[in-house]
């Protein structure tokens, strides 16, 4: 079985992180901007990306919906994901917000060093 997670080695710590991608879905590109800038201004994450005029459908009390929102992206380790989830409810207006993180399995090196050096 291969372990699909990459572990980034930082040259400061001399330690392995694992780096992950939280997707989460809001009512808004103003929600997004608010709760991206705050998971980034307190260290949560390095980054966040704001897709805006997404189109969703779901049922929600038992009635289809058809709803336009924005899905914000933010970059972080596995460490700061329980803190940032909290964060995001803390801020964000639905009922039950769909907060989900994916791991990152490749990428840029250098890129990955930079997200852990910045949410410590």
């Amino acid at each position: 079985m291969i372990n699909r997670n990459i572990f980034v080695k930082t040259v400061s710590e001399g330690s392995n992180m694992e780096i992950y991608m939280i997707y989460i879905t809001v009512s808004s590109k103003d929600e997004a901007r608010t709760i991206g800038r705050e998971l980034v201004q307190s260290k949560l994450a390095a980054c966040a990306n704001i897709f805006d005029n997404m189109n969703s459908f779901y049922f929600w009390d038992g009635k289809l919906q058809d709803d336009n929102e924005a899905v914000l992206i933010a970059k972080t380790t596995k460490e700061r994901v329980p803190q940032l989830m909290d964060k995001v409810k803390s801020l964000h207006s639905y009922e039950c917000p769909c907060i989900v993180t994916l791991p990152v399995t490749d990428g840029n090196p250098a890129f990955l060093d930079w997200v852990v050096a910045e949410v410590k």
